[in-house]
């Protein structure tokens, strides 16, 4: 996260600025893109993790690794805004809704609707998905910068 990893690809060198962001639908549809990354990078762990741990224990592992490499992707891709510490250490509460909506939604489809566990968190990550923007859009730029 240093100055020197994100200074050319995100800073205009003539003005020394950070690049401007995308219009909103962009941003809409790259959110999206990684959003299907992310989903697949967490299930991926889940899946590797649910034949060794409780399923509750494996989707909270997979959700904080897949928490660390959306953010690096929002930052890049999505916002076009540089990664720094401040924004490292408040985008955990940007997937808190994210979180506490999937997990309560694995919950349910689980242990309340008995519907198993394999497929639970992709059900419930559709529900969490728009509500993540809004959060991470308004953790991620300035109110100058979300127009």
């Amino acid at each position: 996260m240093s100055n020197s990893l994100t200074r050319n690809s995100l800073t205009n060198t003539r003005t020394g600025t950070e690049a401007e962001p995308r219009p909103i639908s962009g941003q809409i549809v790259v959110f999206a893109v990684v959003g299907v990354i992310n989903t697949g990078t967490y299930y991926g762990l889940y899946l590797l993790l649910l034949p060794h741990l409780p399923y509750m224990a494996a989707h909270l592992v997979a959700s904080g690794l897949s928490m660390i490499g959306s953010f690096f992707l929002n930052t890049r891709f999505t916002y076009r805004t540089k990664p720094t510490w401040r924004k490292f250490l408040l985008f955990p509460l940007t997937n808190a809704t994210s979180f506490v909506v999937t997990t309560a939604g694995v919950y349910v489809i689980v242990d309340i609707l008995h519907a198993g566990s394999r497929f639970a968190p992709l059900l419930a990550s559709m529900v969490a998905i728009p509500a993540t923007f809004v959060v991470s859009r308004t953790i991620m730029l300035p109110k100058g910068r979300q127009n």
